[in-house]
């Protein structure tokens, strides 16, 4: 006979004959994903309205606990706004929730339809310092990543209105070279606000990469010396994600596949 002793914040216990044997399960995990769409030209109008008219019904998606639909620049990197392409993050209390939006949810139906090209990756966060809106939303355990394993990073920054022409002059220049550096394998400007709320998201092949490039560039180490002498952001944060899968294409290809 086998008896099963269930303790609050314990291994459940089975009991055989005389003997006690644990089983340690594994924890649901929150879930973050990034998607990359690319609307067909005649979806410019349909696109641009969805950044206000979207955020109710995200508001209401069951397990959705955090969520940005972004605008992205043109050429990139540009300020001026590129109304084809939109990034979506969020943060799922599970990867079930995520999969029951991505799959019947009827807004992301609609721009499944009006794309000419989606990708989504799922994350799971490395490091991550910083405020988001006055949140921490990538704040939750993960396993540890490999210095080989591909990593997606994110660095996004509320610029203080008076600062905007010294960020222009200096970030945007630097922010566009990161899509040709080694071990990069798609880079994008993305955003909330067009000038003033403004977000970098980069792939690379690995950790490794991203740091050779993060501590030999020239020009990125005097970009950061300049966003702490000069007082830039009102609010930052970076962080940097393991990425666990990715489906689809970004400018006809999956950067990882």
């Amino acid at each position: 006979m086998t008896i099963y002793l269930a303790l609050e914040n314990q291994p459940l216990l089975s009991k055989v004959g005389n003997q006690f044997f644990s089983f340690n399960f594994l924890p649901v995990l929150p879930l973050t994903t990034l998607s990359i769409l690319t609307l067909r030209p005649d979806q410019r109008r349909w696109g641009f309205a969805q950044m206000g008219t979207a955020q109710r019904p995200l508001q209401r998606v069951p397990g959705l606990r955090f969520q940005k639909l972004l605008g992205s620049g043109a050429g990139g990197f540009g300020a001026l706004p590129n109304l084809r392409r939109y990034g979506f993050m969020a943060v799922w209390d599970d990867e079930a929730a995520a999969q029951a939006f991505f799959d019947g949810h009827p807004l992301w139906q609609q721009y499944r339809q009006r794309t000419t090209a989606l990708w989504t990756a799922r994350l799971a966060p490395i490091k991550a310092h910083g405020l988001w809106d006055g949140q921490t939303p990538f704040d939750y355990a993960t396993e540890p990543s490999a210095p080989d394993e591909p990593v997606l990073v994110l660095t996004r920054a509320s610029i203080r209105l008076l600062k905007t022409p010294r960020f222009w002059r200096y970030v945007a220049p630097v922010s566009a070279t990161i899509a040709d550096a080694p071990g990069v394998r798609a880079a994008i400007g993305l955003g909330e606000l067009p000038v003033v709320r403004q977000a970098t998201v980069s792939l690379w092949e690995s950790a490794r990469a991203m740091q050779d490039y993060a501590y030999r560039s020239e020009k990125h180490k005097e970009v950061i010396r300049l966003t702490r002498q000069e007082d830039w952001y009102g609010e930052e944060l970076f962080a940097r994600f393991r990425v666990l899968g990715t489906e689809g294409v970004w400018d006809g290809r999956n950067p990882l596949g």
